[in-house]
């Protein structure tokens, strides 16, 4: 229980964290598309990462990869549903996977879960609906970010699917971030140079506001190479369900992120939506951890 207490404090930091990235990435949509920002975010994030390459094990190796992939996509679809939509919105549809992880947990995995977990999914979906609070119709940028969820989702299930299957040699956090970095720059790597080998558009980057560079850095270091590790490392104490619930709260934190830096203000409605999400994650906790949780090993 000690371990799955510090494993949750490890997620609920880096929910904090994803909250106040959509505000720094909406500030990027304004200059750069969203291969070019995965791209230059993963390059600061691998400049940091690339010696845990070595004495990288071979099953790190393998699911770090696979995990890098999952995530690209996730990226990907995310950033290009936030230069279509408000930094709001796009983290309210975000947090949907505290749904889309049961949904394929139970479609996929087969497995079955107790009254309290799906009340939390529940209140929290309600809050996240409150939250939802504009006036506008749902728009191809709120689509792009569903389909960023259920990567996402997915991305979540097979952490911890990693985490179950090697109990035996644990896998380290900080080798695994490595290897996700890679994936992620090579693959924005390798779009970016199909579009155009030249990438004319790596001249303009002297011509960024220093806003935009800090947001750059902000995304590669903290976002990314402390947040992918820390999740890696969370995720081996607290199963699927549970890491879901606590990354509802991303969209409280985004909204109040976007009130200071983009002045996007949430009303009542808002306000009561981002309270039910806090209650859900207290609620999820009522139930005990589910059936493997407690064997989850410690990892660098």
């Amino acid at each position: 229980m000690r371990a799955q207490r510090w494993g949750l404090l490890a997620l609920l930091a880096v929910t904090v964290v994803w909250g106040t990235t959509f505000p720094a990435m909406k500030l990027l949509s304004a200059h750069l598309d969203a291969v070019q920002i995965i791209w230059l975010r993963f390059v600061i994030a691998l400049a940091v990462l690339a010696p845990l390459w070595r004495g990288m094990l071979r099953h790190e190796r393998a699911w770090g990869l696979g995990l890098g992939l999952l995530l690209f996509f996730a990226f990907w679809l995310q950033i290009e549903g936030l230069a279509r939509t408000s930094s709001n919105r796009n983290a309210f549809v975000t947090g949907l996977n505290v749904l889309v992880v049961p949904l394929i947990a139970m479609a996929v995995l087969g497995r079955r879960y107790g009254w309290q977990l799906w009340a939390a999914c529940a209140m929290a979906l309600a809050g996240m609906t409150l939250m939802f609070h504009e006036d506008e119709p749902w728009n191809l940028g709120d689509t792009l970010t569903l389909a960023s969820t259920v990567f996402y989702a997915i991305y979540i299930l097979t952490l911890e699917e990693c985490a179950r299957r090697t109990v035996a040699t644990p896998v380290r956090a900080t080798r695994m971030a490595a290897a996700q970095a890679t994936v992620m720059c090579l693959a924005a790597s390798l779009l970016l140079l199909m579009r155009d080998p030249a990438m004319p558009w790596l001249r303009d980057l002297a011509e960024l506001p220093a806003r935009s560079w800090m947001a750059l850095l902000y995304l590669g270091l903290l976002a990314s190479v402390v947040v992918v590790t820390l999740q890696a490392w969370g995720q081996q104490r607290v199963d699927a369900m549970r890491s879901a619930i606590v990354f509802g709260l991303e969209p409280v934190f985004a909204a109040l992120t976007a009130w200071v830096l983009l002045g996007e203000r949430l009303g009542w409605a808002g306000t009561a939506g981002a309270a039910l999400i806090v209650l859900a994650l207290i609620v999820s906790q009522w139930q005990p951890a589910s059936r493997g949780a407690g064997e989850r090993t410690r990892a660098a």
